[in-house]
């Protein structure tokens, strides 16, 4: 059975804790421990009780969001919530899951969730597998009813075409049918989604910029959605 996402709220304004609280009701998966107008009264419950995700004002009159944050350790992952556009750049800076301007709509809110998800996911199968790198160090993709032998230190590159994806590797080209958002939650960590339709091990970037990222002669394209995320990743 699944465990729920233990999460809490901390914004100084009541209208924007109903908000987000009646977006959560609608996501089973989601279970409200408390909600906070004064992010010091969070604390005493962060250090003392586990919690998956916090939904955090930036603008508070005690202590702004991104100060808050950057107090926390083994802190929960974070989606800051704002009413200005002007903070984004910083709280990518923090590897927050993502930046939500109120009035929040519940299909932004629902897109913040499976950002959520999908980074769980990638660090629990990094947590588990991470000791077993070494050793499990390729995979078998299906190629016209073979399955061939890809290893993870080989891939340049993969590609999305239509329906199917083409790994990149120096020798060869493998086509196989899947996607690239489920694909990557098969390789190790240090694989990155930079468009959507590339995703590139990083260990084989030579150099990047702010529009792509070059492994040896290859220019991979970086989208623009995707942008702040690979330059915060890239330049830890």
């Amino acid at each position: 059975m699944t465990m729920p996402t233990k999460f809490i709220i901390i914004d100084d304004e009541p209208l924007a804790i109903q908000i987000i609280e009646g977006h959560a009701a609608q996501i089973p998966d989601l279970e409200l421990v408390a909600s906070f107008q004064n992010p010091m009264e969070a604390f005493e419950l962060l250090r003392t009780e586990k919690i998956d995700l916090v939904f955090l004002d930036i603008e508070m009159p005690l202590l702004s969001g991104i100060d808050f944050a950057k107090t926390l350790q083994n802190a929960p992952k974070v989606i800051f919530t704002t009413a200005y556009r002007n903070y984004a750049l910083e709280s990518y800076e923090l590897d927050v899951i993502d930046y939500l301007l109120k009035p929040i709509a519940f299909n932004r809110f629902f897109k913040a969730y499976n950002k959520f998800k999908k980074r769980t996911l990638q660090n629990t199968t990094t947590s588990v597998s991470e000791s077993q790198e070494l050793v499990n160090d390729h995979l078998y993709v299906n190629t016209n009813k073979k399955f061939t032998k890809v290893l993870f230190d080989d891939i340049l590159y993969v590609e999305s075409v239509k329906d199917y994806i083409r790994i990149h590797t120096p020798d060869q080209n493998v086509i196989t049918k899947d996607k690239l958002s489920t694909f990557i939650l098969k390789l190790p960590s240090y694989f990155l989604r930079v468009h959507r339709s590339y995703l590139v091990n990083t260990q084989k970037i030579s150099a990047f910029t702010t529009v792509d990222v070059e492994i040896g002669n290859i220019e991979v394209p970086i989208g623009d959605s995707y942008k702040k995320e690979v330059l915060a990743r890239l330049k830890h």
